[in-house]
């Protein structure tokens, strides 16, 4: 499994790089605060929103604490995606949050 940790991500989306984020907490987690621009699909519903992925792009996967991106970035690995798994999750993110 490729993961990358919060400082790396934390430095390409100062580098203005189109980074594609994935938020799997859930919604209520979500409102607490999440890494700019990332889009939230909580991990119940990732199977049914395969389609709105593209196999072309990477993405970064992001929960908690890096236990259910995990779990995404294997589902994801199995179906063709190119996923890492940000390490340490939001508990380890030091940077700005919306």
């Amino acid at each position: 499994m490729k993961e990358i940790s919060t400082s790396e991500v934390e430095t390409l989306l100062n580098q203005k790089a189109p980074v594609n984020i994935i938020d799997v907490r859930e919604v209520d987690e979500v409102k607490m605060g999440k890494i700019p621009n990332a889009m939230n699909i909580p991990l119940g519903l990732i199977e049914f929103r395969l389609q709105d992925l593209d196999k072309s792009k990477e993405y970064i996967m992001v929960c908690r604490s890096g236990g259910r991106s995990s779990k995404v970035v294997k589902l994801l690995e199995n179906h063709g995606f190119q996923v890492s798994n940000m390490t340490g999750g939001m508990l380890a993110w030091k940077g700005i949050t919306e």
